[in-house]
């Protein structure tokens, strides 16, 4: 397992972030090339389930990888836990909210259960760089998302 951990401090108020954060429709706003959609169940408590798709738009849809999810733990607003569970993405994902002055931080953890055995593994030094920019990036675009949502 791999695990990933990167911060944004928000200029917002937590529950304001939360609500931000946990509105997965609107992630493809500032989640890098990736659309999310409510498979089943309530997206905002444990067992809900979410499909995101990580890739290139083409015509009215993305191509690439499709992660489906399973929210295994819902502490609002405070902590959500999906476990990711795509053949190709695997393993706990955690969105932290905690108070910081008068705003936020949002801590992001991915902790990745690497596919294709000892390919992912020789793989994952060439791979990870690109994952932790487009995180940070993300986190970057999530802060100012964050900041002008009304809901």
């Amino acid at each position: 397992m791999r695990e990933l951990v990167e911060t944004v401090v928000v200029d917002a108020p937590p529950q304001q972030v939360w609500a931000a954060l946990t509105h997965w429709t609107r992630q493809g706003e500032w989640m890098l090339l990736t659309d999310v959609e409510v498979t089943g169940g309530d997206p905002h408590a444990v067992g809900g389930r979410l499909a995101a798709r990580t890739g290139l738009p083409v015509g009215r849809r993305r191509r690439g990888v499709l992660d489906t999810m399973v929210i295994t733990e819902w502490d609002p607003p405070r902590r959500a836990v999906v476990q990711h569970t795509g053949r190709i993405v695997r393993g706990p994902g955690v969105f932290e909210v905690t108070p910081q002055g008068a705003g936020s931080r949002v801590t992001w953890t991915e902790q990745l259960w690497l596919p294709f055995g000892l390919l992912g593994q020789l793989g994952w030094p060439l791979v990870k760089p690109a994952a932790v920019a487009g995180i940070r990036l993300s986190l970057k675009r999530f802060a100012d998302f964050a900041r002008r949502y009304t809901g």
